[in-house]
């Protein structure tokens, strides 16, 4: 299959580029990243469950999305570190990830809290645990 992709689109699939998009959130602790994030985010995806035919979401289903086989980056740095290796390990590593939180309209304070954990420890902390260099412009 490789092969013929390759010689399709002329680009070079035994070493693919993995990217993710998931919806997550950062505060100072994972507790209160956990407490700010699941109203909004059960708000929302209840309202398009009833679009769907499922049932409300409820915290049970919320704290199992966000355990660490789940679907969530929902936490302080270190948790959101941690599970974004796990996901990278699982994968066979990731080269990109996109990191949506406006699924739970969060105030403004907080979404720019969660951005600025995201580059001052989030960031630092996975180039710390994978042996890279700060990179000296985002791309």
């Amino acid at each position: 299959m490789a092969d013929e992709v390759n010689r399709l689109w002329r680009v070079d699939c035994t070493h693919p580029k993995v990217g993710i998009h998931a919806l997550g959130y950062l505060a100072d602790t994972t507790e209160r990243a956990a407490e700010e994030f699941f109203p909004g985010y059960a708000r929302a995806f209840t309202e398009i469950g009833k679009e769907r035919g499922w049932p409300p979401t409820t915290r049970a289903q919320f704290d199992a999305l966000r355990g660490p086989k789940g679907a969530l980056l929902v936490g302080d740095a270190a948790t959101v570190v941690d599970k974004i290796l796990t996901v990278s390990e699982d994968l066979g590593g990731i080269s990109r990830m996109s990191f949506q939180m406006s699924v739970a309209a969060l105030p403004h304070a907080r979404a720019l809290h969660a951005i600025e954990i995201l580059g001052t420890e989030v960031i630092p902390l996975l180039q710390k645990k994978l042996g890279e260099k700060p990179a000296s412009r985002v791309a």
